[in-house]
């Protein structure tokens, strides 16, 4: 096991192991449920202390590519997008930005998966999708209760078929109830100004689409049943921009008059 010695590199030690492990499993062809070689002789290879290969080895268990068993040592395990993506958001530890960016994000993909939902959609899921509605309750405009909102929509990533698709919306919807509960004075206005105008599209709404079959008015439903959240964004964005605007006018102008009074 030579070849898995490391070089001298300007990033980490941890960092250098895990990159060589990485390459390590994909040029000896291990698939998962292979048995990896003992700690101790990675550690010997590598030129690396344990503790050094252990806290690298934790990095790869965090995300579920390295599995501990009973009798078997380690093993090689798919990894899971969804682990690491969910120890990763903590809304609370994330800038407005990155949170506005994620937003975006689940949207886009609710929104891209149409095609999807129409190709697998059943009967059953119609029938589903119905006594979610029946038990969902609006609070207001446009507004459902957390339970109706998580339970219609993860019903439609179900639908998908898709593993990843669904653990996404588990990962994420926290991210939009934290928004709506941080910002609730924005969208009260807007959920109004949409209703003046009719924008206000409803899980009923939404499924109406799904029971005729009609793809073209679901994908212009769907978007109008994010509204909220879009225009939402877009006036956050703004006046994000203008508060960082201002904020550099104000260092720049705070530089000048350093300079002037260096003269």
């Amino acid at each position: 096991m030579d070849e898995l010695r490391i070089q001298d590199q300007k990033i980490t030690l941890v960092d250098q192991v895990e990159q060589r492990l990485i390459s390590y499993f994909k040029e000896r062809g291990f698939r998962p449920g292979d048995s990896l070689p003992h700690e101790m002789e990675l550690a010997d290879a590598l030129g690396v202390a344990r503790s050094v290969l252990r806290e690298a080895l934790s990095r790869f268990k965090m995300t579920g590519m390295i599995e501990s068993r009973t009798r078997r040592g380690m093993t090689l395990a798919e990894p899971s997008i969804a682990k690491a993506f969910k120890k990763a958001i903590n809304p609370l530890l994330m800038t407005e930005t990155t949170l506005l960016d994620l937003l975006e994000l689940r949207m886009a993909l609710e929104i891209g998966i149409s095609s999807s939902i129409f190709r697998n959609i059943t009967q059953e899921d119609i029938t589903d999708l119905e006594d979610i509605v029946k038990m969902g309750a609006v609070i207001s405009e446009n507004k459902y209760a957390p339970i109706s909102e998580f339970n219609f929509h993860t019903r439609l990533y179900e639908i998908t078929g898709n593993k990843t698709i669904c653990q996404f919306q588990e990962i994420i919807h926290p991210v939009m109830e934290f928004v709506k509960d941080r910002h609730h004075d924005y969208f009260g206005p807007i959920a109004r100004d949409l209703k003046e105008k009719g924008e206000v599209i409803t899980h009923e709404d939404l499924l109406g689409f799904l029971k005729n079959g009609d793809k073209e008015g679901y994908d212009k439903a769907i978007r109008l049943h994010f509204k909220l959240y879009t225009d939402f964004m877009m006036k956050r964005k703004v006046e994000m921009q203008n508060l960082n605007e201002s904020k550099n006018a104000t260092m720049s102008g705070a530089s000048d008059n350093k300079d002037i009074s260096d003269r």
